[in-house]
């Protein structure tokens, strides 16, 4: 049953209660091309006068029915969520070698890196049924020759540089951090560009990117980078930037598109697909680490769920009905 309430409309917000009416889903869907009537009445008035009838009528002229898709919906229909890692090589970080490092592999715990990286993406790997995460470094000095790479493969792969679930990226990661020289400068573009490429080919609502960029600060190509998140804005694709360390991150800022819309040459983004996080601000002052990437990963993603259904809107997707229930097929993930 649905209940109508009837009121006088006034300008400065008191508005007078006219009378109420029920209906139903059913009722409306039919009545929508009989121009059906609705007597509004007001009980007080009803109670009080012998004579009442009503206090006017309301008459149906049109009825429609959008639907409101949920980011479960899409997921129980197929959408897979790629997920591709960038991490910060430059000089910035500090020498891996030393403890003062945002790099240095400790034997006892964590390095801020591989905190952020475990903690999105042992969540967004249950979306991914592959499980294949193709990873990449920026800002680095490669073996033999010294060539500097801004997206260059951290299994060492050009042809293909999918790394088997996050284990396998931390694995890989762990391993460039042994071989390669920590350069610079910082440039995001690259690596954005890069799986805006791999975006653009999938528009059928069957793939949504997430680039998770893991950075020191300063970034040196602001301009080129604003230019592609413009770009990327109209594809299937959001990007996650975390800063680790003591920077200020407010180049970061500007770039998550929260209060000002990114926009490059006079051209704004689409949509909001930036979200950044800085992650000193999720440390737990008992180092419990656990609960610290508990709560990055809780902030981190939850923006993703929304900007999917931004991008499914804008371009009238639906999502497909989920397959035929198979009792030993598991159940969905929960949301980000």
């Amino acid at each position: 049953t649905v209940k109508i309430d009837v009121y006088d409309w006034d300008r400065d917000g008191s508005h007078d209660f006219i009378g109420e009416f029920t209906t139903s889903y059913r009722e409306l869907s039919k009545a929508q091309n009989q121009f059906t009537v609705y007597e509004v009445l007001n009980p007080r008035k009803k109670c009080k006068k012998k004579k009442y009838t009503n206090s006017g009528t309301v008459t149906l002229l049109s009825f429609s029915v959008d639907s409101e898709f949920t980011f479960v919906d899409y997921i129980k229909g197929g959408t897979q969520l790629n997920f591709t890692v960038a991490i910060d090589f430059t000089a910035s970080n500090g020498n891996p070698l030393q403890p003062t490092s945002l790099h240095y592999m400790s034997p006892y715990q964590l390095s801020a890196y591989a905190m952020a990286l475990k903690a999105v993406g042992e969540i967004i790997q249950d979306y991914d049924s592959d499980k294949l995460f193709p990873a990449y470094g920026f800002g680095a000095k490669l073996p033999p020759e010294g060539r500097i790479s801004h997206q260059f493969p951290l299994n060492n792969n050009d042809e293909d540089p999918n790394c088997a679930g996050i284990e396998g990226v931390l694995e890989s990661y762990f391993q460039s951090l042994r071989t390669v020289q920590l350069y610079g400068p910082t440039y995001f573009a690259p690596v954005i560009n890069q799986v805006a490429r791999a975006a653009a080919k999938i528009s059928d609502g069957s793939q949504y990117y997430v680039l998770l960029i893991i950075t020191d600060g300063v970034i040196s190509d602001m301009t080129q980078t604003k230019e592609a998140i413009v770009s990327a804005s109209s594809l299937p694709m959001s990007i996650i930037i975390v800063g680790v360390g003591p920077a200020m991150f407010e180049a970061m800022e500007e770039l998550d598109g929260d209060d000002v819309r990114v926009s490059s040459r006079g051209r704004y983004a689409e949509r909001d697909i930036v979200q950044f996080v800085p992650f000193r601000d999720y440390v737990d002052r008992s180092g419990n680490q656990v609960l610290s990437m508990a709560r990055l990963a809780k902030d981190v993603l939850a923006e993703i769920p929304e900007q999917l259904l931004s991008y499914m809107r804008t371009r009238d997707i639906q999502p497909r009905p989920p397959p035929p229930a198979n009792p030993s097929t598991a159940s969905a993930p929960e949301q980000p």
